[in-house]
């Protein structure tokens, strides 16, 4: 097992590169370039001081040049400076903002495990009962509805009618005034809409996977046999058929941690919060190449991390891969 994990670390190092060669290319075969220090609405820059600025910042050299010297810098740890006038440098943004996307989609993802797949086991135990059916329709409502819609109902509805809940931003205007408790309440209230809109799609598909993949392990023989020999109903499904049952959960475990960057762009644009989705959105309208590369290096790593945490999961949940 210690070889096979070892055999996945030392191949994670030329798929990295493989992936920010890739999305390099991409994202410069895009149309614009980006408006470096406002040089496109600024009616004083000439057409020679463009070129200065495009020579200062590298971009007048072939492609593969660029990367190089983006390659360069990397392996250092260096994601160079943002285009964007602030100058500030990548990591900085990055890591000035990675904590609130965190913070938002582990907590969302601690609530989908530890509810869906509750409601999974329950419905795959009791199959066709009312509740099955209710949780069924719901499923349904969860794959089908989009996260932009459902986002604009609870602001409407908790936000605007009810006046419960705040609709944007992480801190209310008189934040500094508060006490530390009031402070925690204050965001904690800010959070809840995000956090529901980055939780009910997800939720609604482990509860699914979970009940198919349990549903099918309770077919095998080994499942009749015990019951066969007199074994509690419980006893057969957490001993024998719910860790089995498990292994397609995994699997979504594995895709859900690179979703920490990518399925945050949608709920943290439209909830006006200062994270990692929103800074990957307005970098991509910028043409903020460094920004851009820095945020799919992340997101390449964590999707990596992900497949290989799945693995190690896979051979904690099931004895075959780890002998084998």
């Amino acid at each position: 097992m210690f070889r096979y994990l070892l055999k996945r670390l030392i191949f994670m190092i030329p798929m990295l590169f493989g992936i920010t060669l890739i999305s390099f290319a991409v994202i410069h075969l895009a149309p614009g370039e980006p408006d470096i220090v406002g040089a496109d609405m600024n009616p004083k820059v000439t057409k020679q001081m463009r070129e200065q600025i495009r020579s200062l910042y590298g971009l007048d050299k072939p492609l593969h040049v660029q990367y190089y010297m983006w390659l360069k810098r990397f392996v250092k740890l260096d994601f160079g400076t943002s285009f964007t006038p602030d100058r500030r440098s990548v990591i900085d943004k990055i890591m000035e903002r990675l904590p609130i996307t965190v913070l938002v989609n582990l907590t969302s993802m601690v609530l989908i495990f530890f509810i869906g797949i509750p409601i999974g086991v329950y419905c795959a135990r009791y199959k066709d009962s009312i509740l099955d059916k209710a949780f069924t329709t719901f499923v349904f409502a969860g794959y089908a509805m989009p996260y932009f819609w459902l986002a604009l109902l609870l602001m409407m509805f908790f936000g605007v009618y009810l006046e419960l809940l705040p609709i944007s931003g992480l801190k209310s205007f008189n934040y500094e005034e508060l006490s530390m408790p009031s402070k925690m309440l204050d965001m904690l209230k800010h959070l809840i809409l995000p956090i529901c809109v980055s939780a009910f799609g997800g939720l609604a598909g482990i509860s699914r996977y979970m009940k198919n993949g349990l549903l099918e392990v309770l077919r095998q023989e080994y499942i009749t046999t015990a019951y066969a020999k007199g074994l509690p109903e419980g006893m057969v499904l957490k001993k024998h058929a719910l860790r089995n049952a498990l292994l397609p959960v995994i699997t979504i475990l594995g895709f859900s941690v690179p979703g920490l960057i990518g399925g945050s762009v949608i709920f943290e644009t439209i909830f006006a919060i200062p994270g990692m989705g929103q800074l990957f959105y307005m970098s991509v309208m910028a043409r903020d190449y460094p920004t851009i590369m820095g945020i799919l290096v992340m997101g390449a790593f964590l999707t990596l991390l992900g497949n290989l945490l799945a693995d190690i999961f896979y051979a904690i949940a099931d004895p075959r891969i780890r002998i084998g």
